[in-house]
């Protein structure tokens, strides 16, 4: 061999070995964005509400991202008002959605989704409120105009002050005008012929400002009955790789390290709770005055006692009462057990092979196993 070829065979095989280290490293790359590509991605809806307004905040401080990546999941978070939320869920262009009780029962579950609550994050005590103008009390609101979202706990919140006070009849005289949760306070403000409004704050705060305003009724008087909770698609946490349960454990984790850090009445937790506002893009005054009126679990085991409480089951029979007795459970459910309920104690209000609406403690414990 001379020298020439020499060179040539002990080049070749050099530059063969830089090509193939090249395409190992392509490969690499390809295989980690594939990886990448392959990790199961879940998406939120939350609207703006004192009981909602903690989600930005899991992701704003980063302890959702960690929650997420513990569990090998990625949870995406989208901000809607507060009926387009639902009916996101509803259509399944969102795997959770923050909702109250009686949306998670007469929207999802009505429309045939199997819904699972994973969290159940607090209950408005006084957060809702029906209020009037010129000194009208709740007896004079027959053929008087109200203002509400209807179809939402406003709705059933005004029905629960006129069966209270012994006025159900007065509900079939009532004009009540549909709005949005994102137009309310301006229509009411702006319309002095609507004598009554029935909402929810931050939206009740603006109206309470206006001369003349007085509140009525609120939800403090009926406690545990219109509860705000994170409802998930069952068939989400059916997955077969596991991936839908591990997402709500991970959300769970996040949702409760985020809670401990809110409560309590020291210098630390008050900083958080003005970062919670802050994410939210509410003033921290509006959102203080939004959680005195709010009763948040803020440890798992609050939320446990309150599921596991038989007097919930109570109240969840009125709410569905409330929605057969308003058609709000499908125009084919010829009777109310045809949307059923299960609670965490397998007990099922309904019919068995009906259940629509099941509520779960297992996130509310899995999500606390360390951060």
């Amino acid at each position: 061999m001379n020298f020439k070829t020499h060179s040539l065979a002990c080049v070749m095989p050099l530059r063969a070995r830089l090509q193939q280290c090249a395409m190992m490293a392509v490969s690499a790359v390809v295989l980690s964005n594939a990886v990448g590509a392959e990790k199961p991605s879940f998406t939120v809806a939350w609207s703006v509400y004192a009981g909602f307004d903690p989600y930005p905040y899991l992701a704003s401080s980063g302890i959702l991202k960690k929650w997420a990546d513990k569990y090998g999941v990625a949870i995406k978070l989208r901000r809607f008002d507060y009926a387009a939320s639902v009916d996101a869920f509803v259509s399944k262009n969102v795997d959770a959605c923050a909702m109250t009780n009686m949306e998670a029962l007469d929207m999802p579950a009505a429309a045939g989704i199997d819904t699972t609550v994973t969290i159940i994050g607090d209950f408005s005590n006084g957060n809702d409120i029906v209020m009037t103008r010129n000194g009208l009390t709740l007896r004079d609101l027959g053929g008087k105009k109200i203002l509400l979202v209807q179809k939402t706990v406003s709705e059933y919140l005004l029905e629960r002050a006129l069966a209270l006070n012994g006025l159900e009849n007065l509900s079939r005289r009532l004009k009540l005008i549909n709005t949005t949760d994102l137009d309310i306070a301006a229509a009411f403000m702006s319309d002095p012929s609507v004598e009554a409004v029935a909402t929810w704050k931050p939206m009740a705060l603006q109206i309470a400002g206006v001369n003349g305003v007085k509140a009525v009724f609120n939800s403090s008087q009926i406690p545990g009955e219109i509860v705000d909770l994170l409802a998930t698609r069952t068939e989400i946490l059916q997955r077969p790789d596991g991936s839908g349960q591990r997402f709500a454990t991970a959300l769970s984790g996040a949702w409760y390290e985020v809670m401990s850090l809110m409560s309590g009445s020291g210098p630390a937790a008050e900083n958080v709770r003005k970062e919670v506002a802050v994410a939210a893009q509410d003033s921290y005054a509006t959102f203080n005055n939004q959680i005195r009126t709010t009763n948040m679990f803020y440890t798992p085991e609050a939320a446990l006692k309150f599921t596991n409480d038989s007097s919930f089951q109570q109240k969840m029979n009125l709410v569905r009462q409330f929605c057969f007795s308003h058609g709000l459970l499908g125009d084919n459910t010829k009777s109310v057990d045809d949307v059923a309920i299960e609670y965490p104690d397998a007990t099922v209000q309904g019919k068995p092979d009906k259940v629509r609406l099941r509520f779960s403690n297992t996130y509310t414990k899995g999500g606390t196993k360390g951060s």
